[in-house]
C-alpha cells in the first residue's frame, strides 16, 4: 500500500504545474486554506499562545491545521498515524510512534510561527511520511509564498512541479550557511556553533527551518546547521535536500535519524564537499 502511494505521488509531483494540483497534495493545501490562511495577517491577541516562554508560540491556527491534517491524512492512508508537534506538546508520548510498525505522518502545520505571527510570508507547512525511522516522502507548502516543494525517496525533489537540483558552491565563494536561531539555543548550544564564525563562512541565525532547507535544496543557499532534533522540523527538508541531490550529517558522520540520539550538532548541504566543510567548522566549536 505505501509503494503504491508513494507512485502516485511520485507521479503528481512530476504532473503538477503548479500547487493546485489533484491528488494528495490536496490534503496539505486544504488544511493550510482553511485553518492558516483565513488567519494569516488576520490574528487575534487571543489566538496567540506562549508555550515555553516568548519565543516558543503557538497559534489557533497551528492547533486547528494540525487537527485537520491529523483527520485528513489517516484517512487518505489507513493505518497510520500522525506525530504533531501540538499533540506531543500535549502528551510527549505521542513522539513514540517514529520508532513503531505503523506508518507515521510527522506534521508541523506551521513552521515558522514567530514570521507567522508578525504576518510574514516566511512560513510553511511541513508534512513527511516514515515508516520503520525512514523517510519516504515529504511535502513543504509555503502557502503564502504559492510554493510546493514535494519530494519521494529515490524519485526527486520537485517546486511546484519542476525538478530541483541543489548543486554546488561556486569554487572559492563564500558559504552561506543558516544556523540554529540564538533565541531558541542554550549557552553550549551557541558554543557549539562558534565553529561557523570563520572565514569562508557567511552564518546567519535561520528563519522558518522547512524554508531554510528548501532554500538549500534550490541552490539559493548553501547549508544550514541546527542543534535540536525534533522530527517534525527536519524530516521533511532532510528528504528534500538529499532528493535534490545535496548531503547531511551529524556530527559524527552519521546520517540524522528522526528518532532521534542524534550527535549534534548536524548539517544539511547542497554536496558532500559543502557538508563535510562544515562538519569541520562546527568540530572546532564542540
Amino acid at each position: 500500500m505505501i509503494d503504491d502511494f508513494l507512485a502516485e505521488n511520485a507521479e503528481n509531483a512530476e504532473n503538477a504545474g503548479d500547487t493546485g494540483n489533484a491528488g494528495h497534495l490536496t490534503q496539505v493545501e486544504a488544511a493550510a486554506a482553511a485553518e492558516i490562511m483565513p488567519r494569516y495577517q488576520q490574528l487575534a491577541s487571543h489566538e496567540i499562545i506562549e508555550k515555553s516562554g516568548p519565543h516558543d508560540l503557538v497559534t489557533t491556527a497551528d492547533r486547528l491545521a494540525e487537527e485537520h491534517l491529523t483527520e485528513s491524512l489517516t484517512r487518505l492512508l489507513p493505518g497510520s498515524v500522525v506525530v504533531g508537534e501540538e499533540a506531543v506538546h500535549a502528551d510527549p508520548r505521542v513522539y513514540d510512534a517514529l520508532g513503531g510498525e505503523a506508518p507515521v505522518w510527522i506534521v508541523d502545520p506551521v513552521d515558522g510561527t514567530r514570521q507567522f505571527v508578525r504576518g510574514e510570508p516566511g512560513f510553511c507547512t511541513l508534512v513527511a511520511l516514515a515508516h520503520h525511522g525512514e523517510v519516504l516522502a515529504s511535502w513543504t507548502y509555503a502557502a503564502a509564498l504559492d510554493e510546493m516543494a514535494i519530494a519521494v525517496r529515490g524519485r526527486g525533489a520537485t517546486l511546484n512541479g519542476k525538478p530541483l537540483h541543489a548543486g554546488s558552491p561556486a569554487p572559492g565563494a563564500v558559504l552561506k550557511v543558516a544556523m540554529s536561531h540564538p533565541d531558541y539555543t542554550s549557552d553550549a548550544q551557541k558554543r557549539a556553533l562558534l565553529g561557523l564564525r570563520t572565514e569562508g563562512i557567511d552564518a546567519r541565525p535561520c528563519g522558518s527551518a522547512g524554508l531554510e532547507y528548501l532554500a538549500v535544496a534550490c541552490g539559493a543557499q548553501d547549508a544550514v546547521a541546527f542543534n535540536w532534533e525534533f522530527a517534525w522540523d527536519h524530516a521533511a527538508g532532510l528528504l528534500l535536500v538529499t532528493e535534490a541531490g545535496g548531503a547531511q550529517a551529524t556530527l559524527s558522520g552519521a546520517t540524522f535519524r528522526i528518532t532521534g540520539g542524534n550527535d549534534l550538532p548536524f548539517t544539511a548541504a547542497r554536496d558532500e564537499t559543502t557538508r563535510d566543510r562544515i562538519l569541520a567548522a562546527l568540530r572546532t566549536g564542540v
